[in-house]
C-alpha cells in the first residue's frame, strides 16, 4: 500500500492488487477486466511498482488513448506525493523535436554535433597543455619546448579539422546538451512527473534538446508512461530498453485499453510500399553512376509495372484473360476509376489455388539474370547510396537527409517474394487519389492477420505483463490471439449501486444491412430513440453502426425532437463537438460506434445520462477481414473460430465500450439501452447464429432486461422518476 496514493481502495481493488502482486512476483502475465469504478489503473500500477521495487525492475505503462495518458500522469503524480519514485512520460521524437527533422536527419545532426564538440574539447585540452609547456620551457626546460612543438602540430591539425566541421550540419539544441550544465534540468525533471509538452517548453526555454535529455535521463527510472509503439515495434523496443538501461526481463509492462493491442500489433507487423516509392527509386537509379543500377532498375521496374497493371486491371483495363475471368468469377468485377477517393481502397489480389495476381503479373513481366540476383544488387547499391546520403548530410553538402528509395523498395520486394505466401500474411493492393494532382496511384501491402506474431515474442521476452481493459473477455480468445501462455485472469464488474442503473435490450427490428432502408424499420427505430430522449432528464448519447446511419437518424430526429441534435461527422473536431454537447442539458449526440467517442472518452456527471447503442456494429466484411477469419480458422483449428475471434467478439466489445461512456461514479444515475433484437435473450432461439446475446460476459447478460420498443418509455419514466431525476413533472409517456 505504500504506492497507493489515496485513503483506501475501492471495493475489490485491494483483492485485485494482491492477486496482481503475487502473479507479477512469479513472472506471470495477467489479463484484468474491470468495469468503470474498479480502479484498474492503480490496481495494476501499484502492485507492479511494488514488485519492481522488490526485484529491481522498471514498470512501463502504455496506452494508445490520449485521455488515458493524462490519467496515468495524474495517478503517477499522486503516487509521488506518497512515495518517492522517478517517473517519466515518453513520447515520439517527431512531437518533441525543436527543429522538426526526421529520424535519419536527427541521427546525422547528433553525430556531427558530437564530433564538433569533441574536437573543440580536444583543442581546449591541447591549448591548456601548450600553455603549461610554454611556462616550463621559459623556465629553462628544454624537453618542454620539444613537447610544446608537438602539441602545436596537433593543434594545427585540430584547427584544420574544425574548419572542415564548420561546414557540416549541426543542431544547436543538442550542442547545448553537450556543452552546458544540465543538472538543473534533471533536477526539475524529477521533481514531479512532467508531461512531454512541459519538457518541450522547459527545454525550449533553455535551448536544450528535451528529447535527447529525456533519453539520457530515463536510465534506471521506476516508471515510464509511453505509447504502444514503444513496445510493439521491435526496433523501437530494442532502443527503448537500451535507453532504460534494462534487459527485457527487467521490464514489467502494463497495457491499458488492451482490447486494442490486437489491431495495434497487426498494424506494426504490416509492410507497405507505395507506387511513388518505386517511382522515386527508379529516378534514383537512373541518376546513379553504378553498373549495378541496371540490374536493380530491371527488377524494381518490373514490380512497379506489375503493380500498376494489377490495379488498372481492377478498373477493367488490361490484364490477362485468365485473371479477368478469375476476377469476374470471384465477384470482384471492374470498378469505376472516377469513383476512387482520397482514402485507400483495396484491390483484392489473393487467389485460393495459386499465387496472388501481383506476383503473377510480376513474374510474367520480369526478365533478366534472376530475381534474387537483381534484388541483391539493388539492396547492396541501396545500402551504399544510403551511406552516401548520410555522409553528404553530415558534411553539410545537403540541407536535409535524403532517404534512399532504392533500399526501401528493394527490401519490400524481397519481403514480398519470400513472405507473401506465409500463413497469416495477406497480400493486397490498394489505390487512392491524390487531392492535389487528382492522380490515382497504388501501393502493395503485406497485411498481417495474426497479431501474436508480434505480441507473442514481446510477452516471451519481458518479465511480466498486465493487460487491462473493460472489455477483455472472453479471456481464452485474448490469450490465443495475443500468444499469451498460462495468463492469470480476473474480472470485476461495475462496483456502483445496481439500483442506479438499468440496461435494456430493446426488441426493435434487427438492423441487418438489408433492412436499414426499410421505412417501417426506420420509423420504429426513430420513435424508440425519440422516446428515450424524451424520458431522459439530460443529454443522450446515441451510437450507430456507422456514420451513415448516424446521419440518417440525426436527420429524422431533428424533425421529431425539441432538443438539440448534434452529429459527429468525419473531418469535424470531435473535442469541440463534445464540449458543445456536454454544455447542453437536453440534447442528443449521434455518432458511430467506430468513432473516437465510443471509447476512452468519459461523459461524467450530467454530461450524459442515457446511452443508446442502435444496431450491432459489425465491421465492413471485406476481403481483408475474410483473410483474418481464415487465418484464425487455420491457426486455431476451427471453421467457426475465425468469425468468432475476428468479427463477433470485437463487435460486441465495441458495444460494451460504448455502454461504458456513462455511469462513471457511484452517485450517477443512468440508462443504457441496446436497440436491436439481436441483443435480447428472448430472441436467441429465433435468430440463431445472428443473436449476439451469448457473446456478452455472464454478469453483463444478467443485467440485460428484454423490453419491447413501445414499453421503453414507460420503463425509463418510472426509473428516472424513482430517482427524482426530473426537475418537475415527469414527461408524459
Amino acid at each position: 500500500m505504500r504506492f497507493f496514493p489515496y485513503d483506501r481502495p475501492y471495493e475489490n481493488q485491494r483483492e485485485a492488487m494482491d492477486r496482481i502482486h503475487n502473479t507479477l512476483g512469479r513472472g506471470q502475465n495477467v489479463l484484468f477486466e474491470g468495469a468503470c469504478g474498479t480502479g484498474k489503473t492503480l490496481s495494476s500500477l501499484v502492485p507492479a511498482l511494488e514488485v519492481a521495487r522488490e526485484q529491481d525492475k522498471t514498470v512501463v505503462i502504455t496506452t494508445n488513448v490520449h485521455q488515458q495518458m493524462r490519467q496515468f500522469v495524474a495517478e503517477a503524480r499522486a503516487i509521488t506525493r506518497e512515495e518517492q519514485i522517478r517517473a517519466v512520460v515518453f513520447k515520439g521524437k517527431s512531437s518533441m523535436c525543436h527543429i522538426d527533422v526526421g529520424y535519419e536527419e536527427c541521427q546525422a545532426l547528433r553525430d556531427n554535433t558530437r564530433a564538433v564538440v569533441d574536437t573543440e574539447r580536444d583543442r581546449e585540452q591541447l591549448e591548456a597543455r601548450q600553455r603549461e609547456l610554454l611556462a616550463e620551457s621559459q623556465d629553462g626546460d628544454g624537453s618542454a619546448a620539444d613537447a610544446r612543438n608537438a602539441v602545436m602540430d596537433e593543434l594545427e591539425e585540430i584547427e584544420e579539422r574544425l574548419e572542415d566541421l564548420e561546414d557540416q550540419n549541426v543542431c544547436d539544441y543538442y550542442r547545448n546538451n553537450l556543452t552546458k550544465d544540465t543538472d538543473d534540468f534533471f533536477g526539475w525533471l524529477f521533481e514531479d512527473v512532467r508531461t512531454p509538452d512541459e519538457i518541450y517548453e522547459h527545454a525550449e526555454g533553455q535551448q536544450f534538446c528535451g528529447y535527447e535529455l529525456l533519453k539520457e535521463g530515463i536510465e534506471g527510472v521506476d516508471l515510464v508512461v509511453c505509447n504502444y509503439h514503444h513496445l510493439l515495434d521491435s526496433t523501437i523496443r530494442e532502443q527503448f530498453f537500451r535507453w532504460l538501461g534494462r534487459d527485457p526481463d527487467d521490464v514489467i509492462a502494463v497495457f491499458d485499453e488492451a482490447h486494442n493491442v490486437e489491431d495495434a500489433a497487426r498494424e506494426h507487423a504490416t509492410r507497405t510500399c507505395s507506387e511513388r516509392t518505386f517511382d522515386s527509386a527508379l529516378d534514383e537509379l537512373a541518376d546513379a553512376d553504378d553498373p549495378r543500377s541496371e540490374d536493380a532498375a530491371n527488377v524494381l521496374s518490373a514490380f512497379h509495372r506489375a503493380l500498376v497493371e494489377t490495379y488498372e486491371d481492377s478498373f477493367g483495363f488490361g490484364g490477362s484473360e485468365a485473371r479477368s475471368a478469375s476476377r469476374k468469377a470471384s465477384g470482384r468485377g471492374p470498378r469505376a476509376r472516377e469513383g476512387i477517393g482520397e482514402s485507400w481502397e483495396d484491390v483484392p489480389i489473393a487467389n485460393d489455388d495459386r499465387k496472388d495476381d501481383l506476383t503473377l503479373e510480376f513474374l510474367q513481366r520480369y526478365s533478366g539474370r534472376g530475381i534474387e540476383d537483381d534484388l541483391e544488387a539493388a539492396m547492396k547499391l541501396g545500402q551504399e547510396l544510403d551511406e552516401q546520403y548520410e555522409e553528404a548530410y553530415r558534411e553539410g553538402e545537403t540541407a536535409t537527409r535524403t532517404e534512399c528509395q532504392t533500399l526501401g523498395a528493394a527490401a519490400f520486394v524481397s519481403a514480398w517474394m519470400s513472405e507473401s505466401s506465409t500463413q497469416g500474411l495477406y497480400p493486397v493492393v490498394s489505390v487512392t487519389r491524390d487531392a492535389g494532382t487528382d492522380e490515382v496511384y497504388g501501393r502493395a501491402e503485406l497485411y498481417s492477420c495474426l497479431p501474436r506474431q508480434v505480441t507473442g515474442q514481446l510477452f516471451d521476452e519481458i518479465h511480466a505483463t498486465v493487460l487491462m481493459s473493460a472489455t477483455l473477455q472472453p479471456f481464452d480468445v485474448t490469450e490465443n490471439v495475443l500468444g499469451l501462455e498460462d495468463a492469470v485472469t480476473m474480472a470485476y464488474g461495475l462496483q456502483f449501486p445496481e439500483e442506479n442503473r438499468r440496461t435494456y435490450a430493446v426488441e426493435t427490428p434487427p438492423l441487418f444491412s438489408s433492412d436499414r432502408d426499410d421505412l417501417a424499420v426506420q420509423e420504429t427505430v426513430t420513435e424508440t430513440i425519440h422516446d428515450a430522449i424524451r424520458m431522459t432528464p439530460g443529454n443522450t448519447l446515441a451510437f450507430f453502426p456507422n456514420y451513415g446511419e448516424a446521419g440518417r437518424y440525426a436527420d429524422r430526429l431533428e424533425r421529431e425532437t425539441d432538443g438539440t441534435v448534434y452529429l459527429d461527422e468525419p473531418g469535424v473536431s470531435v473535442e469541440e463537438l463534445r464540449q458543445q454537447f456536454v454544455a447542453d442539458d437536453d440534447a442528443v449526440l449521434c455518432t458511430s460506434l467506430w468513432g473516437t467517442l465510443a471509447e476512452g472518452v468519459s461523459f461524467d456527471g450530467d454530461d450524459a445520462n442515457t446511452v443508446l447503442v442502435v444496431g450491432v456494429p459489425y465491421p465492413h466484411l471485406d476481403d481483408r477481414a475474410e483473410a483474418v477469419q481464415e487465418a484464425y480458422d487455420v491457426a486455431f483449428d476451427g471453421t467457426e473460430t475465425g468469425w468468432r475471434y475476428a468479427v463477433e467478439i470485437p463487435t460486441v466489445r465495441k458495444t460494451r465500450q460504448a455502454l461504458g461512456r456513462v455511469i462513471r461514479s457511484p452517485e450517477e444515475v443512468g440508462v443504457r439501452a441496446l436497440l436491436d433484437r439481436r441483443y435480447s435473450r428472448s430472441a436467441k432461439s429465433d435468430l440463431g447464429k445472428y443473436s449476439v446475446n451469448g457473446t456478452f460476459p455472464h454478469e453483463e447478460r444478467e443485467e440485460l432486461i428484454d423490453i419491447g420498443p413501445e414499453k421503453l418509455k414507460f420503463a425509463m419514466r418510472n426509473f428516472y422518476g424513482d430517482h427524482e431525476a426530473y426537475d418537475g413533472e415527469p414527461p408524459a409517456p
